[in-house]
C-alpha cells in the first residue's frame, strides 16, 4: 500500500463513497428525531395537562400526532389555579391564523403549519424578547423565526387572518418559545382575541399546569385530579368525571412516540435508499479492487516464486481490503455527516430548521465501519482468488496477465433471470387483481436489474459497439483507439456501468410514475369538475369570510364549498364504528354532486343527498355497499345514522362519506373549506367573475383563484413536490456512482500506463490521449445511463396496468426527460474524464514506456 499511495487512495475513496450515504441516511434520522422531540418538549413544557378523558370520534389516526380528546371547559383554570403546589394554570388557545409579511404575502414554509396562540405573560415557557405582549385585538408579537422569515420588525403593521376574519394588526413583540419549531409560523394574540377566535363556546382543548418549585408532577398530578373529581364545573356542564389530569411527562412520551412512528417510515424510505446506494458502492469497491488485482498480477506471482503458498497470497489481498474497507468507513462515516450538514443548510433556506449538532453515534460508527469492512473483504475475495491461483511461472514473463474467463455463462445466467423476471411483471400486469400481482411487479422487476447486472459485460460489448460508430468516424484516431479499450476489457467497463445502471434505472422509472401520475390526475381531475373557477388555499383551508364574501358577489350564480371534517364512520354497512374507524366526512349542498362535482354513480342517485341521507365513496370506503344500507358518523358534537342513497366512485373528493352541509354542522365543530367551485351567474363573462372573485379574495392573501386548466396544474403539481426529496436521494446515488467513474479511469490509467507510454511513442499527442480517455468516459456513461433508462423505463411502463383502479391508469413516457438523461451522461462522463485524462496526457512517455 505504501508503495501504490495513488491506487490505495482511489480504493478508500470508492469505499468511502459507498459508506458515506449509509451513514448520512442514519444521521439525518437522528437529527429529525432530535428535532422534532424539541419541539415537543418546547410545545408541552407543563407538569400537568387537564384533558378529556375520552377520545374525540374520528379526531385521531394514525397519521396523526397526538390524541384528539373531547374538550373541558374554560372555567376549569379557576379551579385548578387553586390547588395547593399550582404556581399557574393556563388554557390553552390555538387555532390556524394567516400571517402577512412585509412582502404582501402569506409567511409560510413548506409544509409547516401557521398557528395564533394566546398569550399571557404568566406562561413560564414564553420569554419576550424584544419589545412586549400583545394587549389588544389590533396587536401581535411573533416568535424569533417567524419574525424573521416575514421580514417584519416591532412597529410594522400588517394584516392576519383570524377565524375567517382579516385584522389589522401591530407588531408588538418578538418571542422566544423555548424551543426548536421546524419551520411553523407562530403568531401571539391578545388573550382575549384568542379566546374569542379560538374558544367562542367556552371550551379549550388542554388546560397547562405548571407547579411551583420543587413539586413533584404525578403528586401535582394527583392533588389537580382530586379537585376534579369534586369539579363544581363540571357537575354544572353535566360532565362529571369526563376531564382528568396526566403528568407533562407522559403528554411528551405520547407525542415523541407518535412522532417516532411517522419517522419510521421516513427511515424505511431513507434506508431503501441506502441499500441501493451500497449496492452501488459495491459494483465500485468490487470492480476497483479487481483492477488493483489485474495490475499486480506479476508482483503476485513473484511472491508465489520465492515461496508464498495460494493461502498466503489469497490473505494478503484480502487484509489489504479489510485495511483499506476501515480506512475508507472511517473516512465514509465523516463524508455521510458531511453530507447532512450540506443539507440541513438547504432545508434551513426553505424553512425546515434541524437543531442541534450534527450526529455521530456510537452504533451507526460501529455499523457504518463494519458494513464497510465486511464489504469491502467480500468484493476482494474473488480477485484474491485469482491472485493466489496465479503459477509461479508468470513472473519470468514480460507481460502477464490474468487470463479471461468466457462471458457466456454470465450471458445465460443473466439472461435466464432478467426473462423471468419480465415474465412476473408481464404477469401481474396481465392479471393485476390477483392478490400477488404487487410482489410480482416487485419481485420481478428487481430479478430484471440483477439479470440485466450479471449479463451486462455481454451486453456491454453489443451495445458498444453500437455506440462507438459515431466516434470512430468522426475522431479518428482517438475513437477507435476508445471503442478498443471499452470493448476489450467489457467485464470493467460493465462494472462501472453498473452503478449507473441501477441509479438511471430507478430515475428512469420515478420520471414515468411522475408523468403518468400527473397525466392520470389531470383526466381525474378534468371530467370531475365543469365549474367556471375553483378557488384553492395555500394553506389547505380557505377561511370562512372568504368563502361568505365570495358567495355574495353578484357575479356569482353558484358557489359549492367542499367542507371537511373528521369522523368515525362505518367501516361496513350497518356496523357501529370504532375510534379506530376515523375517515374523513364532506359536506356538500344538495346538487353540488352531479352539478360542479362530477362523480361516476355507480348505484343509486345523487339527487336523493338530504339531510339524514348519505352517499358513499367506494373509492375509500371500499367496496360491499349499496343503496339501502345504512352508514353511521359518530363525531365530537353527536351520532348520525345515515341512509345510503347513492355509490359513487371519485378520487377528486378524498372522502368515504358525503353529506349534507346542515348534517356535517351538526356533527362535527367548525368543518373546514379547502375548495370552493364556482359558477358565473347568467350573463356574466368569464374574465368579469374572476376579476370580481380575485378582488373579494385578496385580502386573505393565501386563497388563489383558478379556472379548470390551472386547477388541472395545481393538482399536478403535487406529484412533483412528492417526488423532489426521491430525486434529491436519486442525485446523491447517482454523484456516487459518477465518482466511480472518475475512480474507474484513474485506476484504469495507472493499470495501462506502459500501453500510454507506447502510444505517445508512436505519435499520440497529448491532446489526443486526453480525448480518448475523454471517449471512453462518455461511452461509459452513456451506457450505463441507456442501460439503466431501458430497465427503468421498461418496468414502469407496467405499473398503469396494475394500479389501474387505484387512478394510474395513464401511461407518459416523458422523452424529453429521457433524452436530458442521455445528455446530461455525456457532460457526466466529460466532466469525470478531466482528472484522468489530464493525468494521462502528463504521463512522460519513456518513464510510462519503463514502468512495470
Amino acid at each position: 500500500m505504501r508503495a501504490h499511495a495513488v491506487r490505495f487512495a482511489l480504493s478508500v475513496l470508492a469505499v468511502a463513497l459507498g459508506v458515506a450515504f449509509v451513514a448520512g441516511t442514519f444521521a439525518l434520522r437522528t437529527m429529525m428525531s432530535s428535532t422534532f422531540h424539541g419541539i415537543v418538549d418546547a410545545q408541552a413544557p407543563a407538569e400537568v395537562y387537564v384533558r378529556g378523558t375520552d377520545p374525540l370520534p374520528g379526531g385521531g389516526g394514525e397519521e396523526s400526532i397526538g390524541e384528539a380528546r373531547t374538550p373541558v371547559p374554560i372555567a376549569l383554570v379557576d379551579e385548578v389555579a387553586d390547588v395547593d403546589g399550582v404556581d399557574v394554570a393556563l388554557p390553552d388557545l390555538a387555532g390556524p391564523v394567516v400571517l402577512v409579511g412585509a412582502d404582501g404575502t402569506a409567511v409560510q414554509s413548506t409544509q409547516a403549519p401557521s398557528i395564533g396562540i394566546g398569550f399571557d405573560e404568566r406562561d413560564p415557557s414564553l420569554t419576550v424578547l424584544q419589545g412586549r405582549g400583545p394587549a389588544a385585538a389590533d396587536e401581535v408579537a411573533l416568535e424569533v423565526a417567524t419574525l424573521e422569515s416575514s421580514g417584519l420588525a416591532l412597529g410594522d403593521r400588517t394584516d392576519v387572518v383570524v377565524a375567517g376574519e382579516v385584522v389589522e394588526v401591530e407588531v408588538v413583540g418578538e418571542v422566544s418559545a423555548g424551543g426548536p419549531m421546524a419551520g411553523a409560523t407562530l403568531v401571539f394574540l391578545d388573550h382575549d382575541a384568542a379566546l374569542a377566535a379560538f374558544a367562542p363556546e367556552g371550551l379549550v382543548s388542554t388546560v397547562s399546569v405548571y407547579g411551583t418549585d420543587g413539586t413533584d408532577e404525578q403528586v401535582l398530578a394527583d392533588a389537580v385530579g382530586a379537585a376534579l373529581d369534586g369539579s363544581a364545573v363540571l357537575a354544572d356542564a353535566g360532565a362529571a368525571g369526563s376531564a382528568e389530569a396526566v403528568t407533562g411527562a407522559s403528554v411528551r412520551a405520547d407525542l415523541q412516540a407518535d412522532i417516532d412512528q411517522l419517522l419510521g417510515f421516513v427511515t424505511t424510505f431513507l434506508l431503501v435508499f441506502a441499500v441501493v446506494s451500497l449496492f452501488v458502492g459495491a459494483f465500485l469497491i468490487a470492480n476497483t479492487f479487481a483492477m488493483s488485482v489485474r495490475q499486480r498480477v506479476r508482483e503476485f506471482a513473484l511472491l508465489r516464486a520465492v515461496g508464498a503458498s495460494p493461502a498466503q497470497v489469497f490473505t494478503v489481498v484480502v487484509g489489504q481490503a479489510v485495511v483499506v474497507g476501515l480506512v475508507g468507513s472511517a473516512l465514509g462515516v465523516l463524508g455521510g455527516l458531511g453530507l447532512v450538514s450540506v443539507l440541513r443548510v438547504v432545508l434551513a433556506q426553505v424553512g425546515m430548521d434541524l437543531t442541534g449538532d450534527v450526529p455521530l453515534e456510537v452504533p451507526t460508527v460501529v455499523l457504518c465501519l463494519v458494513l464497510g469492512t465486511v464489504v469491502s473483504a467480500v468484493a476482494a475475495a474473488v480477485p484474491a482468488r485469482t491472485a493466489a491461483l496465479v503459477a509461479p511461472v508468470e513472473a519470468m514473463r514480460g507481460d502477464v496477465t490474468v487470463p479471461e474467463r468466457s462471458l457466456r455463462l454470465r450471458a445465460v445466467l443473466g439472461g435466464l433471470v432478467a426473462l423471468a423476471g419480465a415474465a412476473a411483471v408481464g404477469f401481474a400486469a396481465v392479471r393485476p387483481a390477483t392478490d400477488q400481482a404487487e410482489l410480482l411487479l416487485g419481485g420481478g422487476a428487481a430479478a430484471v436489474l440483477v439479470g440485466v447486472l450479471v449479463a451486462s459485460p455481454t451486453v456491454a460489448r453489443a451495445v458498444l459497439r453500437v455506440l462507438t460508430v459515431p466516434f470512430v468516424r468522426l475522431l479518428p484516431p482517438m475513437g477507435r483507439l476508445a471503442q478498443g479499450n471499452v470493448v476489450r476489457n467489457p467485464r470493467r467497463t460493465a462494472g462501472t456501468a453498473g452503478a449507473l445502471v441501477i441509479g438511471m434505472a430507478l430515475v428512469g422509472a420515478v420520471s414515468v410514475i411522475a408523468a403518468s401520475a400527473q397525466q392520470s390526475l389531470a383526466s381525474v381531475v378534468e371530467s370531475s369538475t365543469d365549474a367556471d373557477l375553483v378557488l384553492r388555499s395555500a394553506t389547505q383551508i380557505i377561511p370562512t369570510g372568504a368563502v361568505d364574501d365570495v358567495a355574495a358577489l353578484p357575479e356569482v350564480g353558484a358557489s359549492a364549498p367542499l367542507a371537511f371534517g373528521t369522523a368515525a364512520v362505518s367501516a361496513e354497512p350497518g356496523a357501529d364504528p370504532t375510534d379506530d374507524d376515523t375517515s374523513y366526512v364532506v359536506g356538500l349542498e344538495p346538487g353540488v354532486l352531479g352539478g360542479a362535482l362530477l362523480v361516476d354513480v355507480e348505484d343509486g342517485s345523487t339527487d336523493d343527498l338530504a339531510d339524514g341521507t348519505a352517499v358513499i365513496n367506494s373509492q375509500t370506503a371500499g367496496d360491499g355497499w349499496a343503496v339501502g344500507d345504512t352508514v353511521t358518523v359518530r363525531a365530537g358534537e353527536g351520532t348520525r345514522d345515515l341512509d345510503v342513497v347513492a355509490v359513487v366512485d371519485t378520487q377528486v373528493v378524498g372522502a368515504s362519506v358525503v353529506v349534507t352541509r346542515d348534517v356535517l354542522d351538526a356533527l362535527v365543530t367548525d368543518p373546514q373549506v379547502d375548495t370552493v367551485f364556482l359558477d358565473a351567474a347568467p350573463g356574466v363573462g368569464l374574465d368579469d367573475l374572476r376579476t370580481a372573485v380575485a378582488d373579494a379574495v385578496a385580502p386573505y392573501v393565501v386563497v388563489s383563484v383558478q379556472d379548470q386548466d390551472e386547477f388541472v396544474d395545481a393538482m399536478a403539481a403535487q406529484v412533483d413536490q412528492l417526488l423532489v426529496i426521491l430525486y434529491a436521494l436519486l442525485g446523491l446515488s447517482l454523484v456516487i456512482a459518477v465518482l466511480g467513474i472518475v475512480n474507474t479511469l484513474a485506476l484504469s490509467v495507472i493499470e495501462r500506463t506502459r500501453e500510454i507510454g507506447l502510444l505517445r511513442a508512436v505519435g499520440l499527442g497529448r491532446l489526443q490521449l486526453a480525448g480518448t480517455v475523454t471517449i471512453e468516459s462518455v461511452l461509459t456513461a452513456v451506457l450505463g445511463t441507456v442501460l439503466g433508462l431501458a430497465v427503468g423505463v421498461g418496468l414502469a411502463s407496467a405499473l398503469p396496468r396494475v394500479y389501474a383502479e387505484d387512478g394510474l391508469d395513464q401511461l407518459v413516457l416523458p422523452w424529453d426527460q429521457i433524452a436530458t438523461m442521455v445528455g446530461l451522461a455525456v457532460v457526466v462522463g466529460v466532466l469525470a474524464a478531466l482528472w484522468p485524462a489530464t493525468r494521462a496526457a502528463r504521463l512522460r512517455a519513456l518513464d510510462a514506456i519503463a514502468s512495470e
